[in-house]
This record gives structure tokens, C-alpha cells and sequence, in this order.
């Protein structure tokens, strides 16, 4: 026998032995999210409309807005039995009122992912100072990176093509390249919609082209996912739309949630209630949908 070739014996126990068969992974597979595949449990939002979700309008979600925050949560929830979120944003809001009414309470909650987005009121309506400004959000920065939180900041949109709002560009400009400095000093993440190219699209927009449209929302979150490096289901240009539920798992559902969530949203509600009788819509954290159902039981498949 030439030595130089396998035995026979050892033929037969490479093709047969499962170990050497490895079949590769088709397409949709290699590319499939894994559920629950993040580190974070508890997620707490802070901002004005641009978080609370202003111009993406849904009905099942509480406070009729969804949001690309929202729909962060959805994709988060996945896999994660004991995740839970709170949004403690108010529109209209302008920094230092976000700071004061909100930093506080969301450290209540011992949240161990923080998103804060504060700022564009200020700029926009008011002309403020962009590095006064960023010295402010240094400080509340730092503050919540120290609890150990991982926290997320949004450099904001470019708003050069829009009459008026164009004036604002520079400050706008300048205002982000603080903001990636006070997210490298306190290595925060951050989300950069300046350079977010698919928001140059005017679907991305709301009519009022200050706020974004639900498409707009789905894009950022997906923004968001992929700086926080978390596997999801998020298409480009195919927003998710929320299940329909039934009337029997609605009211089962509502039961557990009016003892247990009701009275204290009430509660927080009058402590963050601002000028205009504003509140959070989501200020106390709980599951993305609600008690008695799965978190992320209607994240996946649900493609509009």
C-alpha cells in the first residue's frame, strides 16, 4: 500500500464522524439576530418630543406617541424576560429643565442603559450658546456614566435644507462637536445624526419638519441598535407596526397593570407634571408590552 494515502479505515471515520461534517450556514441564518443578546435590563429615556416620540402617532402605545425610543425597547426586550423601560421625556422641554426634572428620577429607577437628548429646544428656539450648552451636559453626563450605566447622546440632524431652521446650522454644528467630546471624555456612546445620510430623505420627516415621521423613528432606532452593537430586525425603510391584541388578552392584561402600574404613573405623573401640564408618558419602568405578556412577543415578524 502506498503510504502516502489515508487507510481505508481512516476514510470511512472522517466522512462518518459528525465532528468533520460542518454543513455551512445558509444566508438567513448566518444573518439572524440572536435573541437577547445584550447585557442591559433596564432602559430609562431622557429628552424632550424628539425622545417621547413625537411624530410617530400609535394608539396601542402608551401616550398614543411610539417613537424610535419605544421601539428600541421592542427590539431589546427580546429574549429578555426581566427587561424593562421608562420614557421620561416631556416635548417642549429645554435643557436645564430636562436636567433638573429628569436625571434625578431616572437614578431613582437604577437604570443600566441611559439615553439624553437635550438641547435642540434651545438652540432652535432660543439661539442659546452651543458650548454653554455643552458644559452643562458635561456635568449630567459624567453623573449618570458614574452609576455604571452605559449611557447613549444624540449629535442632532442636519436642519441646513430647511428655510429658517438653516440659521441655526452653525450652532447646531458646533454644539455636536461638543457633544462627541463630553461623549469621549465620559465614554458615552453617541448616535450621530448629521451624518445619518437616510435622514436626508424628506419620508424621514414629519409635515412640521421638526420632528420625525414614523419612518424617521424606525431609522434612528435602528441608529441606536447598531451603536449599542446589538443584533436586531430592524429593515431599512420597513418600519414595524404594533400587533393587534385580543380583547381577551387586553383585559387580562389591564387588570395586573392597574394595580400594579397605574397608581404609581399617577404619582410620578403629578411630580413631573411641568408648566403646561406636560408628563411622561412612560415614568415608571416596566415590560416594553405590558404585564402578563412576553417582552418581545410582537418584536419579530411584524414588518409593515
Amino acid at each position: 500500500m502506498n503510504s502516502q494515502h489515508p487507510d481505508r479505515t481512516e476514510l470511512v471515520l472522517a466522512v462518518t464522524d459528525p465532528a468533520a461534517i460542518q454543513p455551512e450556514a445558509t444566508e438567513s441564518e448566518a444573518t439572524q439576530p440572536e435573541a437577547g443578546s445584550h447585557p442591559w435590563h433596564r432602559f430609562v429615556a431622557l429628552g424632550d418630543s424628539f425622545t417621547e416620540g413625537v411624530g410617530d402617532p400609535e394608539p396601542g402605545s402608551e401616550g398614543g406617541l411610539r417613537g424610535w425610543a419605544d421601539r428600541v425597547a421592542e427590539e431589546l426586550s427580546e429574549g429578555q424576560p426581566d427587561f424593562s423601560y421608562a420614557n421620561l421625556a416631556i416635548r417642549g422641554l429645554r435643557m436645564q429643565q430636562i436636567l433638573d426634572r429628569q436625571i434625578g428620577p431616572a437614578l431613582a429607577l437604577k437604570p443600566d442603559l441611559i439615553t439624553l437628548s437635550a438641547g435642540g429646544n434651545d438652540i432652535v428656539f432660543r439661539r442659546s450658546d452651543p458650548d454653554k450648552l455643552a458644559e452643562k451636559m458635561d456635568d449630567n453626563v459624567g453623573l449618570l456614566t458614574a452609576t455604571g450605566a452605559t449611557v447613549v447622546l444624540f449629535a442632532g440632524p442636519d436642519w441646513g435644507a430647511t428655510p429658517v431652521l438653516g440659521q441655526v446650522r452653525g450652532k447646531v454644528a458646533i454644539f455636536n462637536e461638543n457633544l462627541h467630546t463630553v461623549a469621549a471624555r465620559h465614554d458615552a456612546l453617541i448616535v450621530d445624526l448629521w451624518s445619518l445620510r437616510e435622514l436626508a430623505d424628506p419620508g424621514m420627516w414629519d409635515p412640521d419638519r421638526l420632528h420625525f415621521s414614523p419612518l424617521g423613528h424606525h431609522t434612528i432606532a435602528a441608529a441606536v441598535l447598531t451603536a449599542l452593537g446589538v443584533p436586531h430586525t430592524l429593515k431599512p425603510l420597513e418600519p414595524k407596526q404594533l400587533p393587534a391584541r385580543s380583547w381577551k388578552e387586553a383585559r387580562s392584561e389591564d387588570l395586573v397593570w392597574a394595580r400594579e402600574y397605574l397608581v404609581p404613573w399617577v404619582i410620578r405623573r403629578l411630580q413631573l407634571r411641568s408648566e403646561e401640564g406636560l408628563a411622561a408618558k412612560r415614568p415608571q419602568a416596566g415590560p416594553v408590552f405590558g404585564v402578563g405578556r412576553l417582552p418581545g412577543q410582537f418584536s419579530r415578524g411584524s414588518a409593515a
